[in-house]
């Protein structure tokens, strides 16, 4: 009889604790999509208020082409502003620097701050030494959005990109804070998203996609054409 009794306790206890695993991933499940969703609707209200802005920067053109956006945004809506570059991309911090002095804006070098972050992976660098790399930037990653707590996170294509940007929506996911992503493919980008557009297009992670090449809106719908901005 206690042999009996025992086995039903720990049968109920088992099914207790699997209703409460279920009822876990439910939600995680139900906050998940609503981000998605909410994150996939037009921007429907413009605070007049200045918003504080993650600008990513990557080597290459990619810093080019957003200093070259950033050049015709009303700065002192997008204020204080934050410019993030891999820990071994000290060029782009430079040209941001200089870009910075030599605009004209109300709002001041002050409100202006140059970050690092890490790489996920270098180079030439294998898989499986870039796991650690990749919690590492991926730590890091938190660290910064925590710090610099973006509304609006500007990226163009870089890859040092995709770990704030998962941070950012994963966030969103448990109600930490709401930061609203803006990816500008690249120019080069004719036929094809870059796998970082990818990645954040395929997983719902920006809130809002440009494409500068109409070929490109065509293949993925849900981007936004707006013409070459070069």
């Amino acid at each position: 009889m206690d042999e009996e009794r025992e086995f039903l306790l720990s049968l109920m206890s088992s099914k207790n604790v699997a209703l409460f695993i279920v009822a876990i991933l439910t939600l995680i499940a139900i906050r998940i999509l609503y981000a998605i969703h909410q994150s996939g609707k037009a921007l429907q209200r413009v605070t007049p208020k200045p918003v504080r802005t993650l600008i990513v920067l990557g080597s290459g053109g990619h810093t080019a082409e957003m200093l070259n956006l950033l050049s015709v945004l009303q700065k002192d809506r997008f204020t204080p502003r934050f410019y993030v570059a891999a820990a071994t991309d000290n060029m782009s911090l430079q040209k941001a620097r200089v870009f910075e002095n030599s605009s004209n804006n109300e709002t001041g070098v002050e409100n202006v701050q140059f970050m690092q972050i890490y790489r996920s992976r270098e180079v030439g660098q294998s898989y499986l030494t870039s796991i650690g790399t990749t919690l590492i930037a991926t730590a890091h990653a938190v660290w910064l959005i925590l710090k610099t707590r973006p509304q609006v996170i500007l990226c163009n294509g870089p890859g040092t990109c995709i770990p704030l940007c998962v941070i950012a929506f994963l966030f969103k996911v448990v109600g930490i804070k709401w930061s609203s992503v803006f990816y500008v493919e690249s120019i080069a980008r004719v036929r094809r998203l870059s796998l970082s557009g990818l990645l954040l297009y395929k997983l719902r992670i920006a809130d809002q996609l440009y494409v500068q090449w109409p070929q490109l809106q065509k293949q993925y719908p849900r981007a936004i054409y707006v013409g070459c901005l070069m």
